[in-house]
């Protein structure tokens, strides 16, 4: 019985997806930066991973993480390839939603009080 073949056991190596590059044109990509697709721009020229990247992310935002996983990809190699499109004007990212700060003890008791005067 011949093993079933998983998505991680790739036919193309990740330099051949890079074109031999192992570093992204740009370093602000973070593992939960958000990718968006611009969606005016063809598809044409597109190697088929990048092809597969814009499909994923046009219905909506994915992060850097989430596409590598969805193409089976390390995290640098999607990096390059998403770097690649940013490049090209086919993805634009967006900082993930920052979390919360700490908010004043003082304010959520005037909060509370408000609330408890309107009840």
């Amino acid at each position: 019985m011949t093993p079933r073949r998983r998505p991680a056991d790739r036919l193309v190596r990740s330099y051949v997806v890079t074109d031999g590059r192992a570093h992204p044109t740009r370093n602000t990509l973070d593992l939960v930066t958000l990718l968006i697709a611009t969606g005016d721009l063809p598809l044409t020229g597109l190697n088929p991973e990048k092809r597969r990247l814009m499909e994923l992310c046009r219905p909506g935002a994915l992060s850097v993480a989430e596409v590598a996983g969805h193409l089976s990809l390390p995290v640098g190699v999607a990096k390059v390839l998403i770097a690649d499109l940013m490049d090209s004007g086919h993805i634009v990212t967006r900082a993930p939603i920052p979390a919360a700060r700490p908010t004043d003890a003082r304010i959520l008791q005037e909060v509370l009080d408000g609330l408890r005067a309107r009840l």
